[in-house]
């Protein structure tokens, strides 16, 4: 079982502010070139509409962090079954998921999950 926590809330409060006008479309679609990049070219489709500007161009792109992945600490995972590998051969590390629209920018932290062998 995967530990974590789920920033569905805070997504929630993110869009009911824009949509009520209380931030603009700059302050959330703000995605970093690089975050963008990895969207594009290793990130996986959501399958639904962008939650700002409505496109289907909405991908799902994974970090890990911990302090014993040496050469994988902070890098995004590209392929398939990278996480499950990660997971075997380290004791924790943290994952997290940050949910992209590579055509107006949008971004935000999905989800932190908790992985290794001693979750």
């Amino acid at each position: 079982m995967v530990k974590g926590t789920d920033y569905s809330l805070a997504r929630r409060a993110v869009l009911r502010d824009l949509r009520a006008g209380r931030v603009s479309r700059n302050d959330v679609c703000d995605a970093h070139p690089e975050l963008l990049r990895a969207a594009r070219n290793i990130g996986e489709r959501v399958g639904k509409n962008c939650p700002v500007c409505r496109s289907k161009d909405l991908f799902y792109v994974s970090y890990v962090y911990g302090d014993r992945l040496r050469a994988a600490n902070g890098r995004a995972l590209s392929q398939p079954g990278e996480l499950d590998e990660l997971a075997r051969k380290h004791a924790e590390f943290d994952c997290y998921v940050v949910e992209v629209c590579t055509k107006c920018r949008w971004n935000h932290l999905g989800r932190r999950e908790l992985h290794g062998t001693r979750t």
